[in-house]
């Protein structure tokens, strides 16, 4: 009994005189503001602001300091008084040009995409190939033309297109399965670059609501809900570059928004066959807000793209004067490809504590791809030139409610998801073709049907300056291919289910730090006619993976990361859509470590960069060679931008990857490169200048680089060496947007 009353006096102690404080943050129209950070300077404690602007921050006393924040206002200090108990407390935010003073660690699980908030805003993507570029450690290269998707690497991941991260837009997704060129293909070009409003990232496989493909990670593009002005912008440049994008505002009011973009790009290129790349892009976005808690938008895109392209060549013939770097042995290489989409995004506050969000889309796809990467060793009188060809429909919907609970003494939150995605795809083919007219012989042809059901829960149990975060999510696929190059019926079907756990903590004593730890299990879904060949062994191999690490803000105005991470993946097996094959990877190993740094070394003057060492090796081969080719150990990337020097704005950038094996014993080597490029604006009234350089330094570097076994025309034998696609030389061009 005494041991009782003694645990009530300390209770009351602690808490008797603190009350929940409630409140909202809003913007100078009065409009709520979304995800604002409330933090009590006195007590430590912190909350977020709902879609209706709403907080409810625990263990308040009368004569709190509390620090109130959002990106891209000037926070502001606000004093608890007595009445604020009785009556909502009502703080109005000013908008100010975004700045890292405005950023407030607490411990929440993704706290660098505020950083990443911060880069766009100061150095804006120019390009499509920048939008992924953004995410800090992550290299892109493309190696057909412009119209192929970028290869990606990722945390010592030679990802190809896709097959170890999960890409986003406004919640639908990119990576295609099961694809005719390989799995988890992410062609991204029918995103169009003005478009983006918020990048959202996360490395490793630590998200309950990121299923397939989230090991190496997940980038989630949010496209603006309305514009600020209309524009068009005309850029012309080097190799017959051509860019004209126009941004329409066609409703802006309280309870609409509405806007249509679109965009054209021709380019030649520096190649001797020229490119003849040209790309279409349009989208409209329109969004109701029917009250201050709840909106509904409606998104439709288009966008269609053909090209040539002089493939990768193989280094002897450089060396021997064969052809030039900007040459081809075989330059009728190209293809074509489009995407139709049409999304649904709606979200309501149910009551201050619950929300319901939910998103459906639809797509129509396209693809067509000539290829030639061994020349003339497989058919020494026609070549071996292939297509790759598809057709699909690709449909889903996800709903996510979400509730929180904020007894006095802690917080905590839970997710519970449920959604499916389904491929419908058509004449998937890969064939022998001559001039990319004459088929010459079928290698595979058939019906994709595969079709993903999942499940999440996800909780946050907030005590304070510590966040526990356990998750689970549930994930079960079928299967199904049907062969049409048999002379009878042939359709294969296998399922799977899978569980995939994570536990995350994160750790603020103060508004200048975060420490965190991460870890999980996730996974990547193979190939269907993998899974069916294989007798669905091995079909969801796992990613397990922890984070160890930490963001410190020094200043107000400098801020740097840091993490040491491992992630193991199990046997899997890849099918190889340039050969029709099915080849087993092995189990891997990776460990690495992340570092970056966000200075504004003035109010005009913005410093960044970022560095990513990664240790990967097979763990089932041989010491000496248990290399994974085209793996990156190290990459960096950074920059400085400037803003509002008078009219002038600009910045200059670098990215750097180190020379890695292009082969399991290292006895075949992929070039590093530097690259550096810079931009200057000057704004005169409405009308903006700018010249955009690209390869600033004119380096002779090579974009992708393979290990390839090929054979000339005119040789007796093949030889494996370095086949590479170069990287643009010194690239200039001049751009002028018009605002109204």
């Amino acid at each position: 009994m005494k041991s009782i009353l003694l645990w009530g006096l300390l209770c009351y102690c602690v808490f008797g005189n603190t009350q929940v404080l409630e409140g909202t943050i809003v913007n100078p129209e009065n409009l709520p503001l979304e995800n604002a950070t409330v933090l009590n300077n006195t007590s430590g404690e912190h909350a977020f602001t709902n879609a209706a602007g709403q907080f409810r921050l625990r263990n308040a006393t009368a004569g709190d300091q509390l620090f109130i924040s959002h990106i891209g206002y000037t926070p502001t200090t606000y004093s608890v008084t007595p009445e604020n108990f009785s009556e909502q407390a009502v703080v109005t935010l000013v908008e100010s040009t975004v700045s890292l003073q405005q950023i407030v660690l607490t411990p929440e699980i993704n706290s660098l995409n505020k950083i990443i908030d911060i880069d766009l805003e100061n150095n804006p993507v120019k390009n499509t190939q920048e939008i992924l570029q953004k995410v800090p450690g992550l290299f892109i290269g493309q190696h057909a033309g412009g119209g192929k998707a970028e290869q990606i690497f990722l945390r010592g991941f030679d990802i190809d297109h896709g097959t170890d991260i999960s890409l986003t837009v406004d919640g639908m997704p990119v990576n295609m399965v099961s694809h005719a060129h390989g799995q988890g293909y992410s062609d991204l070009h029918f995103l169009i670059p003005e478009t983006v409003g918020k990048i959202d990232f996360g490395k490793g496989p630590y998200y309950a609501d990121k299923g397939d493909f989230t090991t190496a990670g997940y980038v989630g593009f949010h496209t603006k809900e309305s514009l600020e002005n209309s524009s068009v912008s005309v850029s012309y440049g080097d190799f017959n570059s051509l860019r004209m994008v126009g941004l329409f505002n066609l409703i802006n009011s309280d309870k609409n928004d509405a806007y249509l973009a679109g965009s054209i790009n021709t380019f030649d290129g520096p190649f001797i066959s020229p490119q003849n790349f040209n790309r279409f892009n349009i989208m409209g976005k329109y969004t109701h807000r029917t009250s201050k808690d709840e909106k509904v938008s409606f998104t439709a895109s288009r966008f269609q793209s053909k090209w040539d392209a002089s493939g990768q060549i193989p280094q002897r013939a450089v060396d021997s004067g064969l052809i030039s770097r900007f040459g081809a042995i075989d330059d009728t290489e190209g293809g074509n490809t489009s995407r139709t989409n049409i999304l649904v995004n709606h979200s309501k506050m149910l009551s201050e504590a619950t929300k319901i969000e939910s998103h459906a889309f639809y797509t129509h796809y396209d693809f067509e791809l000539f290829s030639n990467f061994t020349f003339f060793l497989e058919d020494p009188i026609n070549g071996d030139q292939i297509v790759q060809r598809e057709d699909r429909n690709l449909m889903g919907f996800q709903t996510v409610y979400t509730e929180r609970l904020d007894p006095d003494t802690f917080g905590f939150e839970y997710s519970g998801g449920i959604g499916v995605r389904y491929d419908d795809v058509n004449d998937v083919e890969l064939s022998r073709t001559k001039n990319r007219d004459q088929i010459l012989e079928r290698l595979a042809l058939g019906n994709i049907d595969q079709t993903n059901f999942y499940g999440f829960l996800n909780t946050k149990f907030d005590l304070g300056k510590i966040t526990l975060n356990p998750s689970v999510r549930l994930d079960y696929f079928k299967f199904d291919y049907e062969n049409k190059l048999t002379e009878t019926y042939d359709n294969k079907s296998e399922s799977k289910l899978f569980v995939s756990p994570k536990f995350n903590i994160t750790y603020s004593p103060n508004q200048q730090l975060q420490w965190f730890l991460k870890t999980g299990v996730g996974f990547h879904s193979n190939d269907t006619r993998v899974v069916v060949e294989a007798n669905g062994n091995t079909v969801l191999p796992a990613a397990i993976g922890a984070d160890l690490g930490g963001i410190y803000k020094l200043t107000d105005r400098f801020i740097v990361n840091a993490a040491l991470w491992t992630l193991f993946l199990e046997q899997e097996f890849v099918y190889v859509g340039d050969a029709a094959i099915v080849e087993p990877s092995g189990k891997t190993r990776r460990l690495g470590a992340d570092f970056g740094l966000r200075y504004e070394l003035a109010d005009w003057m913005y410093v960044y960069g970022d560095i990513n060492y990664t240790y990967a090796r097979s763990t089932e081969a041989p010491n000496g060679q248990d290399y994974i080719p085209l793996a990156p150990s190290l990459t960096s990337t950074g920059g400085i931008s400037f803003d509002d020097l008078g009219n002038f704005s600009g910045g200059i950038n670098y990215r750097y990857i180190k020379d890695r094996p292009a082969n399991e014993d290292y006895s075949i080597e992929a070039d590093g490169y530097v690259v550096t490029d810079a931009s200057v604006n000057y704004r005169i009234n409405n009308l903006m200048l700018s010249v955009i350089v690209e390869n600033l330094f004119d380096i002779e570097w090579n974009e992708t680089q393979f290990a390839t076994e090929s054979r000339l025309f005119d040789e007796p034998q093949p030889v494996e060496e370095i086949h590479f696609t170069p990287g643009t030389p010194f690239f200039i061009r001049g751009k002028a947007t018009l605002s109204f």
